[in-house]
């Protein structure tokens, strides 16, 4: 499956970001013509048959975007392979909504971490990197936790994506798919928790807490799940079930110094 134009290549994304240099994280493309190539490429015309099949006769914004898109901005891209990855206002369509992010990655790999559009194509980066993960049922886009994490580290490491970080951290404490490294993942998540991602607060805090693979720091533990519970959202319920326990469990010394860190924490993000 070629993902990225030009064959960008990173030897390694962590060293990208802990030694602080700047690397790719890109392997070859395959010829275009074969099995390789990115599913559901169309032309122009074709690709606005077929997404006008799909959406409501009177949605002339929805078509719209559906140029747009074919004229290769980003953000309508990155709109388009949304609704389809979620089945907002289209049927869903895994395979199309990879198709556009794809043709993100394709396109915009080497911008500018800095331009308008680079968070737009750090989202695609972990998109890609979940379909990945899981693989699309019916399809040639196997589960392929290799390039999953390929995905996920270039984000990291060049957009300093947190979103990418935590998946990434996530993989390398879990050794799904990959060699299990604890190291690096808490290095990860300390990155995208600071970056305030709140499930890299939540995780981190509970292992901190809980004296899991890291010395025990319980105040410091119990301030990262306050942190990422005031963010989750109902549906999270570890997140909200893994403050409760460690308020529960966490002394009044714990809570009054877990209270100081996160006096100190807002203030620093105020500053």
């Amino acid at each position: 499956m070629r993902i990225f134009k030009g064959c960008v290549i990173v030897a390694c994304a962590t060293v990208a970001v802990f030694a602080m240099t700047r690397t790719y994280a890109f392997d070859g493309a395959a010829d275009p013509d074969s099995a390789s190539a990115p599913l559901g490429a169309v032309t122009t015309s074709s690709g606005v048959a077929v997404v006008k099949k799909t959406l409501p006769a009177n949605s002339n914004a929805l078509t719209a975007l559906q140029y747009a898109a074919e004229d290769g901005h980003a953000a309508a891209q990155w709109k388009l392979g949304k609704m389809f990855a979620d089945g907002v206002g289209v049927e869903r369509n895994d395979l199309r909504a990879f198709d556009y992010f794809s043709r993100i990655a394709n396109q915009h790999a080497e911008d500018n971490p800095g331009a308008p559009q680079a968070n737009i194509v750090a989202n695609a980066f972990v998109a890609l990197g979940r379909y990945y993960t899981t693989g699309i049922a019916n399809s040639n886009i196997k589960r392929d936790p290799e390039r999953a994490r390929e995905m996920y580290s270039y984000a990291a490491s060049y957009f300093g994506s947190a979103e990418a970080q935590y998946s990434l951290a996530r993989m390398y404490l879990e050794g799904k798919g990959i060699q299990r490294d604890v190291k690096y993942g808490v290095r990860w998540l300390g990155l995208a928790a600071h970056k305030g991602q709140h499930e890299a607060q939540a995780l981190l805090g509970q292992m901190l807490f809980n004296g899991d693979h890291l010395q025990r720091q319980a105040a410091r533990g119990l301030m990262w799940l306050t942190l990422a519970q005031e963010s989750a959202t109902p549906d999270e319920k570890w997140i909200h079930q893994s403050y409760n326990e460690a308020l529960t469990k966490a002394s009044e010394d714990d809570r009054a110094m877990a209270l100081q860190m996160l006096q100190r924490w807002v203030q620093g993000r105020r500053d």
